[in-house]
């Protein structure tokens, strides 16, 4: 990465040598110069001592005796060897300018000198980048929103905003709990904050999951009550139907209101689509004006799309069957490329509708999260994040789902199969010899299976889930394509049971791999163990 902003970098090692020998190099010169010159002379030593003569060959300094001066003077014959002038010199003595204080300190700056050139960090600007499209970041992971909003009633401010590419969750972090509460164990608040906790991208799901286990408390309510509160039959006394054509029940309506308020206030959902609804709908994310109109925030579009059936199996909760809501959640973005011609047949449709077709009709593979809700003898919680399924039961004692069967595993193979047989001479070929070879024993497991089926989807996949076995809804001569939705039922589904280790075909491909074309599109469906599968699989290739 490139810095504006100068940096302390160490010299080289070459340059480090260069100091330290220039260093050593002046001080043992100066140390030279000091012991090879002599001391000066004190004051002393120029008084007291006698100047020391010596004969020598070079300019000399004549001493004359002072032989005229006592010439005469009774007394003071002098030898003739006195009055003879002798050439002598005197040698000079050069006294050091130089005192001893002085060369030590010269020495003590030149070593100090040298240490601070060595340890030094050297200053240096770094080199500023070349080119700039060195630097230009790919179109393709850069997203620019413009938000635009009031800033009073005069005043309009626009706000451009570039950001990363969203990263697309590929797998999870399985939370970890080293320590429980023995009265509460772990609780489902617990899980998704542990979930949080581990995985970042994945924090705003811990809002979306409080707001589905609050809606289906208020769900299991309403079941449990539907006959002192009135609540069963039909809507609106009959007559009423959804967009299948299926009768609605007073449930149905209420239980859909339900979920997708409680989705819509999470503040996290872009499109929202219900199985009891003609079609996707965009949720309206923007904040309420008291927030503060005096700060600039961008108003986020949501970043999932959910799908649900609000009340699976509806048509049994009259008579007290179990029933349940299934639920998945997709991540807002450009997996799903629709193309134009897609909507050559839609001319009056909105482009605020094709946007929310765009986001909605995604395969399975493309799911964050999916789940569901058994409201029976207990209200059961079952989901999985991508990372195995586990399963909650309501403790309605303290209102919280507690975490009563951890890690799910379908086994390789069961010893039940829950499907409607009354359609059995509409099935095809190969279904119809699938069904009974389980039911005759005639299977690679080589031992019978028994038959159980509830007719509501819900109850009979968890049962799957916990013992094993097949369950399925095969298409027929009745319904060619079969009877199950692709992106509220067969889809969530398929994504728990292969995560529980299962899997699921419609007998021809992966239901998870399957594009919709519609919101409610239909399709076959089988799941259960990998070998009672495959099993399956082998019969319609051959």
């Amino acid at each position: 990465d490139y810095q504006t902003q100068p940096q302390a970098v160490s010299p080289s090692t070459s340059s480090q040598k260069w100091v330290v020998l220039s260093g050593v190099s002046m001080g043992v010169f100066f140390a030279t110069v000091f012991l090879t010159t002599t001391p000066s002379v004190s004051l002393f030593n120029r008084v007291a001592q006698a100047p020391i003569a010596s004969v020598v060959a070079t300019p000399q300094i004549q001493y004359a005796a002072p032989t005229q001066a006592l010439a005469g003077v009774p007394g003071t014959d002098i030898p003739a060897r006195y009055t003879e002038q002798i050439p002598v010199t005197m040698q000079t003595q050069t006294s050091s300018v130089i005192s001893l204080p002085v060369l030590l300190g010269a020495v003590l700056v030149l070593v100090g000198s040298a240490i601070f050139q060595f340890t030094r960090p050297v200053r240096r600007s770094l080199i500023v980048p070349g080119p700039l499209k060195s630097l230009v970041v790919q179109p393709s992971s850069q997203q620019v929103r413009l938000v635009t909003k009031m800033g009073d009633a005069h005043t309009s401010i626009a706000m451009l905003t570039v950001t990363g590419e969203k990263q697309k969750v590929v797998g999870i972090r399985s939370p970890v709990f080293n320590e429980t509460c023995d009265q509460t164990g772990i609780t489902l608040s617990r899980f998704m904050l542990e979930v949080a906790r581990a995985n970042p991208d994945l924090q705003e799901l811990e809002s979306v999951f409080a707001s589905i286990q609050t809606a289906v408390k208020t769900i299991a309510k309403l079941v449990k009550r539907s006959a002192i509160d009135g609540m069963t039959g039909l809507q609106a006394g009959g007559g009423a139907v959804n967009v299948q054509g299926e009768e609605q029940k007073k449930l149905d309506v209420i239980t859909n209101d339900v979920l997708k308020r409680a989705l819509k206030f999470t503040g996290r959902m872009g499109v929202i689509a219900s199985e009891e609804e003609d079609v996707p709908v965009e949720v309206d994310n923007s904040m309420d004006a008291s927030y503060g109109s005096d700060v600039i925030v961008e108003e986020s579009a949501g970043r999932y799309i959910s799908v649900f059936d609000p009340l699976d199996g509806s048509s049994n909760v009259d008579a007290g069957i179990p029933v349940g809501t299934i639920f998945g959640i997709f991540q807002e973005d450009d997996d799903c490329k629709l193309s134009d011609s897609f909507f050559d047949d839609k001319a009056d449709m909105s482009e605020a509708m094709k946007g929310c077709l765009r986001s909605t009709l995604k395969p399975g593979t493309s799911l964050v999260s999916a789940g569901y809700a058994l409201y029976s003898s207990a209200t059961h919680f079952v989901f999985t994040l991508g990372a195995g399924v586990n399963g909650f039961t309501l403790d309605e004692s303290i209102g919280e789902f507690i975490l009563t069967h951890p890690n799910i595993k379908v086994p390789p193979r069961g010893k039940i199969y829950s499907i409607n047989e009354a359609n059995r001479k509409n099935w095809d070929a190969p279904m119809q010899e699938y069904i009974e070879g389980l039911a005759s024993g005639e299977n690679r497991g080589k031992k019978p299976y028994t038959s159980r089926y509830i007719g509501s989807m819900v109850g009979d996949v968890h049962r799957t889930l916990l013992y094993g076995g097949v369950f399925g809804y095969p298409a027929d001569t009745k319904n060619i394509n079969g009877k199950l939705r692709l992106l509220y039922e067969a889809a969530p589904m398929s994504f728990l049971i292969e995560q529980a280790g299962g899997k699921s075909t419609t007998g021809l491909v992966r239901v998870m791999d399957i594009p919709p074309n519609s919101v409610h599109q239909r399709v076959p469906l089988m799941m259960g163990g990998t070998d009672e599968i495959d099993e399956l699989v082998q019969l319609y290739e051959k």
